[in-house]
């Protein structure tokens, strides 16, 4: 179909695509003046989340995505509802009973009730993407009463934010209380237990009663190695010959002996060679030889004697020192364990005061957490009573209303024409005969200008030139 069946179909069929346009037109304009009239009130919401720091690495500062949909979906919580309708009072209205009671015929709550009722009107969205900022808005018959349920979805939000975050925190307070007394518990049995032992085992100080016995047990060691060195010395002088003794060769009464013998012996042997064997003198001398021997010989058994006792001494000394060093070495190796037994309460005890500490903190953080009401959002603009309504929107439903009317104007003629179709255009006849066209009949009311072009149709046909054959156009 071209422009000009279109144009001679239109033509044809004006009075019903009128009478549609008309009839849709009107329908909207009185749906735009009969509709209720329904105002929108926003409250502006900005929520300082700060993220993790893998969150920040994604999205730089600002909140996530998935944080800021999280806070969407508490704001349009049942929670945050049933806080509103609380907060308001909303149950005690008369009008809002009434509203129940027709709805639900008093069955079930009016609270549950109400909060379904007001999620279905509420709308919150973030801004735009990325953004912190969240507008809250709310749609009702009622300017005032829309801007005070906005504001009051925000505030009732702020609260269960709160709540939110201070719930847990109260319960991880009371968990931790119970926790930091049985740990105190704990840290007191600890430091008892090691007073005990330490009053049990007489310590004040065990590191410098220790550092006293060790250095005690070294002294004794040093004196057993010298009494060992000088026991070892005497045992091997006692032993050997008592001529060769040096206490023997260095005392001088040996000395003096030796020479005085050696001079006797010399006289003995001059005068024996001198007057004879037999002689007074020669006996004389020999007497006083074997006496100076006799002398000698006892007093180098005096020295020899008092080196064997000497050594008797040292070994005796040695004994005694050995039998300390080794009663040393057990009060040590018994301080050694009472000292790691009283080390191990002593650990007993510093981590019983480091878990006490640990706890104490964590309860104490718990605890302020619990007690701070400041909540992480704040109302960044208050929602006013709307002006104008947002609905229903007079320019858009009369432009649609106006558009749709052509469109179901048009459709209506076209229908009309499919169910009873003529012949509106020469080119219609020759798509329905087959045949060619030889002349048009003109009407009595046909105007100049189809005159003209019925005229140059014949002039055209009298000249021979015939119209497109079927399936060729007009």
């Amino acid at each position: 179909m071209n422009f000009a069946n279109l144009i001679a179909v239109l033509r044809a069929r004006w009075l019903p695509a009128v009478l549609a346009f008309v009839l849709v037109l009107g329908a909207a304009v009185a749906y735009t003046a009969l509709a209720p009239k329904t105002y929108t009130a926003t409250a502006t919401l900005v929520i300082d989340i700060k993220p993790d720091p893998v969150a920040a690495m994604l999205y730089g500062g600002a909140a996530s995505p998935a944080m800021m949909n999280t806070q969407v979906e508490v704001l349009k919580s049942d929670r945050v509802a049933l806080r509103v309708v609380r907060n308001l009072k909303l149950t005690e209205v008369p009008e809002i009973r009434k509203l129940w009671e027709r709805a639900s015929k008093g069955d079930g709550s009016i609270e549950d009730w109400l909060v379904e009722f007001m999620l279905r009107n509420l709308d919150v969205q973030v801004v735009r993407a990325g953004s912190n900022v969240v507008n809250v808005a709310y749609r009702g018959t009622d300017a005032q009463f829309v801007a005070t349920l906005a504001n009051a979805f925000v505030q009732a939000y702020l609260e269960t934010a709160v709540e939110l975050r201070v719930d847990p925190a109260r319960e991880y307070s009371s968990f931790f209380s119970k926790q930091v007394d049985d740990a105190r518990a704990a840290l007191e049995a600890a430091q008892q237990h090691l007073s005990k032992f330490q009053q049990a085992q007489g310590i004040i100080a065990t590191d410098e009663r220790f550092d006293v016995e060790m250095n005690r047990l070294n002294m004794l060691s040093q004196q057993l190695v010298s009494m060992q060195a000088t026991s070892s010395e005497s045992s091997s002088r006692a032993a050997a010959a008592g001529d060769n003794l040096s206490e023997v060769l260095n005392n001088p009464l040996l000395a003096t002996l030796k020479s005085e013998l050696s001079r006797a012996e010399a006289k003995l042997q001059e005068l024996n060679s001198r007057y004879g064997n037999q002689h007074p003198q020669v006996v004389e001398a020999r007497a006083t030889v074997n006496e100076l021997k006799g002398r000698l010989a006892a007093e180098t058994r005096n020295v020899t004697g008092s080196v064997s006792v000497s050594a008797r001494i040292d070994r005796a000394r040695e004994g005694q020192v050995r039998a300390s060093l080794e009663e040393q070495r057990a009060k040590v190796l018994r301080m050694k364990e009472v000292r790691d037994q009283g080390s191990v309460l002593q650990r007993d005890v510093e981590n019983a005061q480091r878990s006490y500490d640990l706890l104490l903190n964590r309860f104490n953080q718990s605890n302020l957490e619990s007690q701070n009401r400041q909540s992480n959002a704040s109302m960044l603009a208050r929602a006013t009573p709307p002006v104008a309504p947002s609905s229903p929107k007079v320019a858009a439903n009369l432009l649609i209303g106006l558009v749709f009317g052509l469109a179901v104007g048009v459709g209506v003629a076209f229908l009309l024409e499919q169910l009873d179709k003529r012949i509106r255009v020469p080119s219609d006849a020759v798509h329905a005969l087959g045949l060619p066209v030889i002349g048009i009949m003109p009407t009595p009311t046909i105007g100049r200008r189809m005159r003209v072009q019925l005229a140059q149709a014949q002039d055209r046909m009298i000249s021979g030139r015939r119209l497109p054959a079927p399936g060729k156009g007009s």
